[in-house]
């Protein structure tokens, strides 16, 4: 992923999303879903890292815990992050992030970074060549908390796509099914905003959850979206009066 010629500023909160090329599956099973989970939160470091490193690093961070007295956040997690993940989703051929830039060009180094690490990975495993995701990701600047909870319930409502693929054109038939799936869909940050914990490591939640009024307005607002079938500023302005 390239060199960007957009400024991304320092503690600003941005929507990314990064397509496969062409619209191509960048998630073919469940084992990739899981390595670009595992990839987010190991990239997300202003050092340099391998995966096969981390995964050494992580089992002796396992013996340390058993045999250590230390704060065990001191061991487990030293990163010296680029971003603040605040949410994600993985859809089969592209992603969704919502985070907040640490370090000066932050975003664009982790975001080469995790198309660099997952890339030779997917290449790897399917046998390819060339790239997997497209050269530039988009990244949205969010300047208000509307437009905050706006983004936070389209990144965990994107899966609805996955079960009623024309909601967009007829609305969405099956209101409970749709919550009932987006409250299972694993590959997404949704289950850990609302008591289900998934991937807990992975997001600083602590914010999003104050501006959200805790887990059970995370699931308000998604639960509205759903039954105001995607038109969630409906519910947002009627939340807000």
């Amino acid at each position: 992923m390239p060199y960007r010629k957009q400024q991304l500023i320092n503690d600003e909160i941005y929507h990314i999303m990064s397509r496969g090329i062409d619209d191509n599956l960048i998630f073919k099973d469940k084992n990739d879903y899981y390595r670009g989970i595992f990839s987010i939160y190991e990239f997300n470091t202003t050092k340099a890292i391998t995966i096969k490193e981390r995964r050494k690093a992580r089992a002796k961070i396992k013996k340390l815990l058993k045999e250590s007295t230390r704060d065990p956040i001191s061991i487990t997690d030293p990163r010296d992050k680029l971003v603040e993940i605040l949410a994600f989703c993985f859809m089969p051929n592209h992603i969704h992030l919502l985070v907040k830039q640490l370090k000066d060009g932050g975003i664009t180094k982790f975001m080469r970074k995790f198309g660099t690490g997952y890339g030779g990975y997917f290449n790897r495993k399917y046998n390819r060549q060339g790239y997997v995701f497209q050269n530039r990701f988009s990244a949205v600047h969010i300047e208000n908390n509307e437009q905050l909870r706006t983004v936070f319930v389209y990144i965990h409502t994107n899966p609805t796509a996955l079960i009623e693929p024309k909601w967009k054109e007829i609305g969405i038939k099956e209101p409970e099914s749709v919550i009932k799936f987006l409250e299972n869909y694993k590959w997404s940050s949704y289950l850990d905003y609302i008591s289900k914990k998934n991937f807990p490591s992975v997001t600083d939640r602590e914010f999003i959850l104050k501006m959200m009024n805790g887990e059970p307005g995370c699931k308000e607002f998604v639960d509205a979206w759903v039954k105001y079938k995607g038109k969630i500023s409906e519910f947002i302005n009627l939340s807000l009066e």
